[in-house]
């Protein structure tokens, strides 16, 4: 797709029109609403300190002021509370010590936009199986086949009598596959059983935290390296049905993933990617935010996040991901020096086929920049 530095100004008089800096050019405002793209998927990308948190936590805010849109964070660093709690959101801090608990079995009547929520719930289901069981094989076909079985089983009795009270946990499921005659169906339970009865059990209780508020922050850093994986997917999982729900009452949720990369391996790739497919037409407006531009290539099926992302914030890049993003995003050398040794806040905006030059100047003598900044020697202050 070929883009253009002209015109050399992006300034949107529209009501939900956001501000992303100043056009470096001109000195004038950048200020835009993604909604107005064809495709509002959006990426920030940039060298650690270039600025990616600050800029997604100055989009974050002004999208909450300006819009009635539910703002959702995957947060990988425990980055976002300061921010989140002064706009009243929640913070779900998961971890092994935690006594906030999200359930992955959670379901609602909107789930998929067929006519059978279950189906898509199973696959959901499998991709948390997958992680659990492990292996370099993955599930078996037998494995997948029980699994199928139970899920329809333990979902039964919810869809009908829809009480909370009724809603399965992932005990449900260790159950049912212990009841199967396949040998399959003990192999999977026994390796969901340290999940459910065991150390690792903070997935197998009730959802006990306000997942309805406006602003949801999933603190994820105390996870452990493989349950991190799973916590992930977990929190894809919520999201998906913050927007399905959200799509039909004609609201709009925007989806920030910090440390993006995580989200583009194994598993949780291919959700990601779905995410970037289906979100736009039910009102979902993701953002991905990472350093490492290589993941971001490493398939065709992920490669495909750069063409469906309409939105590009980008800072300072590294030297060999600037050849990359030239080459991938058509960026002429003369672009290329707007990301190459840039100060921090500085770089480069593609808004659908315009690209902008742009600088951040952000007021440091405020309380909104304390909440924003990311900075050791600021946030000690």
């Amino acid at each position: 797709m070929a883009r253009s530095c002209l015109p050399y100004e992006l300034f949107q008089d529209r009501k939900e029109s956001l501000y992303y800096g100043l056009n470096a050019l001109s000195n004038n405002l950048i200020m835009v609403d993604r909604k107005a793209l064809k495709n509002p998927n959006g990426l920030i990308l940039g060298t650690p300190g270039s600025g990616k948190s600050f800029a997604a936590k100055r989009e974050i805010a002004n999208a909450f002021l300006v819009s009635d849109d539910d703002v959702i964070i995957c947060d990988p660093e425990a980055e976002y509370a300061p921010l989140v709690e002064r706009f009243g959101g929640q913070i779900i801090r998961i971890s092994p010590s935690s006594s906030q608990y999200v359930n992955p079995m959670d379901i609602n009547l909107n789930y998929s936009e067929e006519d059978n929520p279950v189906a898509l719930k199973a696959d959901f289901i499998l991709s948390l199986c997958e992680l659990v069981v492990g292996g370099k094989e993955g599930l078996q076909p037998v494995e997948k086949t029980v699994i199928d079985r139970c899920v329809h089983q333990i979902y039964q009795k919810y869809f009908e009598d829809p009480r909370p009270e009724n809603m399965p946990l992932l005990q449900d499921l260790y159950e049912a596959l212990l009841k199967q005659e396949e040998k399959e169906a003990r192999h999977v339970a026994t390796a969901l059983e340290i999940y459910v009865t065991g150390s690792l059990n903070i997935f197998n209780h009730r959802t006990n935290v306000d997942i309805t508020n406006r602003i949801v922050c999933f603190d994820i850093k105390d996870l452990g390296k493989q349950m991190k994986k799973i916590g992930m997917l977990v929190v894809q999982d919520q999201v998906w049905g913050r927007v399905t729900q959200n799509r039909s009452a004609g609201k709009a949720t925007r989806y920030f993933m910090d440390e993006f990369h995580l989200l583009l391996k194994g598993e949780l790739a291919s959700w990601s990617v779905e995410i970037w497919k289906r979100f736009r037409k039910w009102g979902g407006i993701p953002t991905g935010i990472t350093q490492n531009i290589k993941d971001l290539l490493a398939s065709r099926e992920i490669e495909n996040i750069f063409e469906n992302s309409d939105f590009i914030y980008m800072l300072n890049q590294a030297a060999g991901d600037r050849q990359i993003l030239a080459k991938q995003l058509n960026i002429s050398p003369h672009q290329l020096s707007y990301v190459t040794h840039s100060g921090e806040g500085e770089g480069l905006l593609f808004y659908g086929n315009v690209i902008l030059p742009f600088v951040d100047r952000f007021p440091k003598d405020t309380e909104l920049y304390r909440l924003l900044t990311t900075k050791p020697q600021e946030v000690a202050v």
